[in-house]
């Protein structure tokens, strides 16, 4: 209010300025202020922060009165980030004009995001002991006594906007949710049942139904539901309270029949169709899927029916068709997502790691490259792709995907130190052992810790007999950061029996058989010839038989 005065004082100073009337020196600063002022207000909303901030600097240098010029500098400070400074202005200019709103509001902000918690209630307390027409101080000291967990006043300050604004089904159940929060279950149903006594809201009824159905009372429940249906027939919280009731009850007609209607309404929203059927989905015995996969096919039939274009819903169905093993199908549904959003990274994705999931080698390789075209930055599908061309033994093509990564990403290690590593891999594949050591060495280079490339030279090194100290010291670091990685254990334990450490060995080989090492032959094989070393003959030959097994299943 005192900066409106002033710049009308200002406009009637200006005009008796024009008028050639005589003003005193005092009077000409304050005018000047008032002009500066009206600048540095047009320059903060021009975004010229810094102009601004120098002018109101000069007006409080000589006007330190000047209210309207320290909330304007607080606001400065705000966007140079400088809160402790916007905090002090805000502070000065409600010390100068304690009944302005507006000053004592960003006081509090400033309080706020200088975590000085209590001041900022203080100072909101205060306002609204001025302003207890304003809500939305009350919600403001709502939100800050939770964070206290201040619940009695939390509750106090609800009671007082039901005192000042009436009854509301957003406070009703903000006050419900509190009132839970403290453990006080009976207080919570009796606020919303005073409520529904007054009112009818399908939220509020939807709710009963909720803390009634959790209390094990499924038929009231049900009534709530249905109460709240009669007044909103497609209210979503409701319809799917009421599936829940007949789920429980293993009414599947009705549990269904429900279940049809919020997937058949064209109101809500396709994601929130496909969060509920996929939580469906992953808290149903496999049993009940199969007994009614028809009538859950119907719900996702009807979904992808009502939202044909919309990618949640294909997806959904996708990964749906999927986890049902009709791998074609969710094939299908996976490349109608990625035909309709060409522009979206998941949907690509999506189809991409379907390919993957089911061995579809050509199709993979094929899809990934289509991805790469559009999305080229993204080394995720060359990734992808790299498995596909592993499948089809193309190492050379790993070799060229993995290049490709390095050029996109050369300063990111988390993409150039794996590629590296792949490529020694693959010279490795194709009998080149100089190369694929140059390979090691550079990826080791880059980051000197990484596992992958420490356990493959250090194993590669070993099989040649050459340097097995240097050997040891790589593989010593894959099990020292990697302890229960059998891949690695047995690296190392393979490499202590060629350096005739069989002892140690044969220990770290029966703790790389308690992480997986049985389902290797080689690595059983390995295990077998450590006991032998220690004449453990008979024991030898038991992991000699197992190996065999394994390889017959293909598991070297």
């Amino acid at each position: 209010m005192r900066l409106v005065k002033r710049l009308i004082a200002s406009l009637i100073f200006l005009s008796s300025m024009a008028a050639g009337q005589a003003v005193s020196q005092n009077v000409k600063t304050i005018g000047d202020n008032d002009g500066k002022l009206i600048d540095a207000v047009g320059a903060i909303g021009e975004g010229r922060v810094e102009r601004a901030s120098w002018l109101l600097d000069e007006i409080v240098k000589s006007d330190p009165g000047n209210d309207a010029a320290w909330y304007y500098l607080g606001l400065c400070d705000l966007y140079a980030r400088d809160i402790k400074g916007a905090r002090e202005a805000f502070k000065k200019a409600s010390e100068l004009d304690p009944g302005n709103y507006w000053y004592k509001d960003r006081l509090a902000l400033a309080y706020s995001m200088t975590g000085e918690d209590d001041l900022t209630v203080a100072t909101y307390e205060d306002l609204l002991k001025e302003f207890p027409k304003k809500n939305d101080l009350y919600f403001t000291l709502v939100n800050l006594y939770l964070k206290q967990n201040q619940f009695d006043k939390a509750i106090a300050a609800m009671d007082q906007i039901e005192t000042v604004f009436g009854k509301s089904e957003s406070v009703t159940g903000t006050k419900y949710d509190i009132l839970l929060r403290q453990n006080k279950p009976e207080e919570a149903l009796r606020t919303l049942e005073e409520y529904n006594k007054e009112y009818s809201s399908p939220y509020v009824l939807t709710k009963l139904g909720d803390h009634t159905l959790a209390e094990y009372k499924d038929s009231l429940a049900l009534d709530y539901y249905k109460e709240a249906l009669d007044i909103q027939s497609d209210y979503m919280p409701a319809l799917l309270g009421e599936a829940e009731v007949y789920r429980i009850r293993r009414n599947h007609d009705g549990f269904f029949g429900t279940l049809r209607r919020f997937v058949d309404d064209t109101q809500t929203e396709p994601q929130a169709k496909s969060q509920y059927l996929s939580l469906l989905l992953q808290r149903s015995e496999p049993r009940f899927i199969q007994s009614f996969m028809p009538r859950i096919d119907s719900l996702y039939e009807t979904m992808t029916l009502r939202h044909p274009a919309d990618s949640e819903a294909l997806k959904a169905a996708g990964l749906y068709y999927y986890a049902t093993e009709r791998l074609d199908k969710a094939k299908s549904v996976m490349r109608k997502n990625m035909d309709l959003h060409p522009e979206s990274l998941e949907a690509a994705t999506t189809y991409v790691q379907i390919l993957g999931y089911m061995s579809d080698w050509d199709g993979l390789y094929a899809a990934a490259d289509s991805a790469l075209a559009r999305f080229p930055r993204e080394t995720g599908f060359l990734e992808m792709k790299n498995v596909a061309c592993y499948n089809k033994k193309d190492w050379q093509g790993i070799i060229q995907n993995c290049a490709r990564m390095i050029a996109i990403a050369p300063e990111d290690t988390s993409v150039t130190v794996p590629a590296l590593a792949n490529i020694g891999d693959m010279y490795h594949e194709m009998g080149d052992e100089k190369e694929a050591f140059n390979y090691y060495k550079k990826a080791l280079r880059l980051n000197p810790e990484y596992c992958p490339a420490l356990n493959n030279y250090a194993y590669y090194l070993a099989l040649k007999g050459k340097s097995l100290k240097k050997a040891r010291d790589m593989s010593r670091k894959t099990v020292e950061k990697e302890p229960d990685n059998s891949t690695y254990l047995d690296t190392y334990g393979w490499i202590l029996h060629l350096l005739g450490k069989d002892h140690d060995a044969k220990a770290v080989f029966k703790h790389a058989l308690l992480y997986g090492a049985n389902d290797s032959a080689v690595s059983l094989d390995h295990y077998a010839e450590v006991l032998e070393a220690l004449g453990e003959n008979d024991l030898a030959k038991v992991y000699r038989t197992r190996a065999e097994k394994k390889r017959s299943e293909g598991k070297e």
